[in-house]
This record gives structure tokens, sequence and C-alpha cells, in this order.
């Protein structure tokens, strides 16, 4: 019977250490990673090692070493190319996973290690994207020829029903206010009952926690309150719709609108939890918390060239960033860019033209199971207007086969992030970190390609 099966034994000792690079077949993601990192520069962390953050002092060294940052860099770009970058997650795989194992150079860092270094380093870790992006040109996988631009809905880390619109706030403010002139009232009662039974033995300025609760809520309704109507005075400083004591400026012609210049509309809203994020609608058609994720892709091997958060609900003032984000990037513009109708407007368009990309910017809404209209003949007629000659240009057959690049381009790679790795919600809050992580899922994006170019070459 026991020659059916293979002997074990859990007590085994080891007569030789065991090699990491015999843990996982040669060339496995763990490894490309790790390889990847060795290449990085770096330094922008290693400074901060070398210094104070607090004085900004060369900071003497005690207490336990630090964690390398080459360890802990390829540690989160593993996570994040695996779909795992919650730090508890990371500290448990670390023990766990051959993986992980192998890229911690079996390290365990805990959770809170994990989360700090990502704090501290945010923005460092950030601008590995360029870095990652410039391998990835010098593996012939960035031509810019074509560049597909897009941008796609991710949920903050916040509830939409944390958010209170500007008319809400003003109601609640009167109401709070309202209750604890009355909590107040009550109290004040109460003592001088007591102080008439008991005598004086109150200090008198207890707070009940009913009171405390609502101006603690009074004090942040307040808050987000005046942060709308700067927003709103800065928006009508920059539109010249107020003069230089910040009075509104009549219009020449027509009604004046119902909400003054520099006041907010009763339906502008701020979330308490995530004041950067705004209400957006999802690809599911529902409403969110939300930031509005952008990124340029090429078309060579789905590089992404550009990315950014932006928290504006639509995509007509993306264009010109992103483009100058691939040049700054990469030194050079894109050849041709195409991107759907959420982008499309004559300025952008004129803009384009006027850095010598060939724009492919659809005017309309077009469905995918639409077919595709006959192409046009003969001249381009004399009368034809801005937006039509556009949608002409579109129409021939070289247009179509430079729009339909768009689909087949930056499409996927939303679904490579948000549906094979599984990109659901931001964990941090505030549109500068949220960049951050962004760029991160955005690095590890380019990671896999590379990779993928290597095990298939």
């Amino acid at each position: 019977m026991s020659q059916q099966f293979k002997p074990y034994d859990r007590d085994q000792q080891y007569l030789l250490p065991p090699s990491m690079h015999d843990w996982l077949p040669e060339g496995d993601l763990a490894y490309f990673i790790v390889d990847v990192v060795e290449v990085l520069d770096l330094s922008e962390i290693y400074a901060y090692y070398e210094r104070d953050p607090k004085t900004g002092r060369p900071k003497a060294s005690s207490g336990q070493p630090a964690f390398h940052p080459k360890v802990m860099v390829a540690l989160l770009l593993y996570a994040y190319a695996n779909g795992t970058p919650g730090s508890r997650r990371i500290a448990k795989l670390c023990e766990r996973d051959i993986g992980y194992r192998i890229v911690s150079a079996d390290q365990q860092p805990d959770f809170r290690t994990i989360s700090e270094f990502r704090r501290i380093h945010l923005n460092a870790l950030r601008r590995l994207f360029v870095q990652v992006l410039h391998l990835a040109r010098e593996a012939g996988l960035v031509r810019l020829g074509h560049v597909a631009l897009d941008g796609t809905k991710v949920k903050a880390n916040a509830s939409r029903h944390a958010a209170m619109s500007y008319a809400r706030m003003q109601e609640a403010e009167k109401r709070y206010e309202q209750e604890i002139d009355e909590l107040l009232a009550q109290a004040e009662a109460a003592d001088a009952e007591e102080d008439a039974r008991y005598g004086k033995g109150r200090r008198g300025d207890e707070l009940s926690a009913e009171l405390r609760f609502r101006e603690t809520r009074l004090a942040k309704i307040r808050e987000a309150k005046a942060a709308l109507e700067e927003a709103a005075m800065e928006k009508a400083r920059a539109e010249g719709k107020v003069d230089e004591h910040d009075e509104p400026i009549p219009p020449k012609r027509g009604r004046p609108p119902k909400t003054p210049p520099g006041v907010p509309k009763p339906k502008d809203q701020r979330n308490f939890t995530d004041p950067e994020s705004r209400i957006m609608k999802m690809a599911s058609k529902a409403f969110d918390q939300a930031y509005n994720c952008q990124v340029a892709v090429d078309t060579e091997a789905q590089i992404i060239v550009a990315a950014d958060v932006t928290d504006a609900p639509n995509d007509k003032e993306q264009v010109e960033p992103m483009v100058g984000q691939i040049e700054e990037n990469l030194g050079k513009r894109p050849r041709q860019l195409s991107a759907d109708s959420g982008y499309y407007s004559e300025a952008n368009v004129t803009r384009l033209r006027e850095n010598g990309i060939d724009d492919y910017v659809c005017p309309n809404r077009l469905k995918h199971s639409d077919d595709p209209p006959p192409p046009p003949r003969g001249r381009i007629p004399k009368d034809l207007s801005f937006i039509d000659r556009v949608r002409r240009k579109l129409r021939t057959k070289a247009g179509q086969a430079a729009y339909g690049l768009r689909k087949q381009t930056v499409e996927p790679v939303f679904g490579q992030i948000k549906g094979g790795r599984g990109l659901r919600q931001f964990l941090l809050r505030g549109r500068e970190k949220v960049r951050g992580e962004w760029s991160l899922w955005c690095t590890t994006h380019n990671l896999l390609k590379m990779w993928a170019a290597v095990m298939a070459g």
C-alpha cells in the first residue's frame, strides 16, 4: 500500500539552504518586477532616509533599520499588478504567497509599515510612471503613431450619502443653531434648578454628548459651506463676473441670473469624507461619489503614455492637458489622436491641428452596434460648417479606420485595470493622493504589458 504514494516528511531538514530563484518558474512576474526595480532611479526615496522629515536636517541613525526601498517599491508594484493594493492583504501575502515572499526577499513588513511607506513616498512612487514608460519605449512598445484618449469614473473612498447640497447646508445650519440654543437653554435651566436645590457645585461648562455632536456637526457644515462659497467666488473672479470688490457685475443684456455670480448654486454639493471628490454618473448609469480617471494609450502595445485624475464629471477640458503630458513624458507629440464625443469641441480640434496632430475626435455619440455610415464622395462642399467637416473626415475610409483604433486601444485598458485586476474604489482620499494611486495602477499596467512582451518574445 505504501508503494502507491510518494513519501513525505514535514520535519525534513534541508542539507543546503534553498534558493528563491528555484521557488517559481523562470520568467515569472515576481522576478520581472524585481529586475525592473533594480534599474529604476529611487534617489528621491533614498533622500528621505538621509534627513529628518520634520527638521530637514540629516538625522542620526537610531532604532530599527527601515526596510530597503527596493524591497518596498517592488512589493507595492507587484501588489498593484496583482490587484491586491490593501496593506493588510499585502502583509498577509508576504507570509503565505511564494511570489510575495520572493519580491519581499522573504521579509514580512507589517501592514502599518506598508501603508506608511506608500503614504510617505506617494509622490515619488507616482513619478515612477515616467521611468517605466521610458523603459517601455526603449523596448519598442511605444511609437506615438496613434494615441487614444478616454476617461473612466472610479468610486472615491467616500459615500455619496456623506455629501450635502448648499441649500441643505443652509437649512441644516439654521436647524443646528436652533437646536444648540435650545440645548444650552435646557442646560442653563437645569443648572439653575440644581444650584437652587444643592448649591453651586458644578463648573457649568460641561457639554452633554448631544450638544457636542450638534456643535461638531455645525462646525463641519459651516466649513463645507464656506468652501463652496469660496469656490464659487473664485470661479466668478476667473470668469470676470465680479468686480475688484467681489460685487456682481450686472449682465449687459438679458435677465440677471437666478443665482448671483460668486454665490454657490442651491444644488452644488460637497462631501464631508472626501471633499475633493464629486457626484458623477457611473458606467452603471447610477450616480456615486467618484473621480474621473484619464489615460492616453499608445496603440502599438496598449501602453499608457499619460495618466491623470480630475474632479470634472465631463472630459471636454482634458484634451489639452493630456496632450501636454504626453509631450512632457516622452518629448514629442503623437501623430494621430482619437477620442469619443465627450472630448469634442471646436476649440479642442483646432488646438490639436495647431499642434500638428491628426485629429479623430467624434462630434456625435455613437453606439458600437451601429453600422458605419457610407464614406463621402467628391470634393468637400465649401459651405460645410466646422463640425460637419469633422464629421465628413470621420466618415472617410481612412477616418473610419483611424477612429476604429480608439475602441481596440483604450477600452481594453480599462477592462484590464477594473475588470481584470479589480479596481472598484480608491483606497486614498483627496485628489493628489488619488492621482498617486491611479499612477500606481497605470504604472503596473505598463509593467504587465512589458512582461507579456518579454514572455512572448
